[in-house]
């Protein structure tokens, strides 16, 4: 286990090196890996775990009963999820499913938040870490509905590459998504996608290759 390594996820964020090896250790963490398109959960699975990404991208996937998918979020290296089903016993409405080869960490939610008998000051840090992120959470699920509040494919794509833009501080970046996980998180047609952003290429808005992009004729991105 890299502890180092482990030192840059939010959810260690102030704690040192040797202390998160103590807190796994105090947590009975688990580690466990699955392979690209793996569930890692899936729809009315009940869950007591908050999952933390060590290594590639996990998607938070919902799946209609006529097999539609929509990306819901996405969660890349060093950030967590499940914590809201793990904390309220809700039965998954969703699918949890590795975009690509991934280990994770798996830590009891209740162990998480319930103060250990040493009352170590490093356990009251990962509590307030992990009322922060969920506060993160909740913001880049409003910045979902916000990418496809738009009723035109090019609207929604401007406002997530804006987004991405913004995030990055530049007008050249690469998304965490492909051409099919964009289209399923924008929920558009991958086809219609892909013919909008020839458009906008043709008309000097923005260049791209696979998923690097770059925007042009906009404001100085700070």
């Amino acid at each position: 286990m890299d502890y180092l390594a482990l030192s840059k996820a939010s959810l260690f964020r102030e704690i040192s090196t040797e202390n998160i090896k103590y807190v796994l250790q105090c947590l009975s963490f688990r580690l466990k890996s699955f392979k690209r398109g793996e569930n890692i959960f899936s729809i009315g699975d009940q869950i007591k775990d908050i999952g933390l990404v060590v290594s590639g991208l996990v998607l938070i996937e919902n799946n209609d009963l006529w097999g539609n998918r929509s990306i819901l979020a996405v969660i890349q290296k060093d950030h967590i999820f499940g914590e809201s089903y793990a904390f309220t016993n809700e039965k998954l409405k969703v699918n949890i499913v590795a975009a690509e080869d991934t280990e994770l960490i798996f830590l009891n939610a209740q162990s998480v938040i319930t103060m250990c008998a040493k009352a170590c000051h490093f356990h009251t840090q990962l509590i307030q870490n992990l009322l922060f992120i969920s506060s993160t959470n909740n913001i880049q699920l409003s910045e979902r509905i916000l990418n496809t509040s738009s009723k035109t494919i090019r609207g929604r794509l401007i406002t997530y590459l804006s987004q991405q833009a913004h995030k990055n501080s530049s007008n050249e970046f690469k998304i965490p998504l492909n051409r099919q996980e964009l289209s399923d998180y924008l929920n558009v047609d991958r086809s219609a996608l892909s013919k909008e952003l020839g458009k906008m290429r043709d008309e000097k808005i923005l260049t791209f290759y696979k998923n690097e992009f770059q925007l042009f004729n906009i404001d100085p991105i700070e």
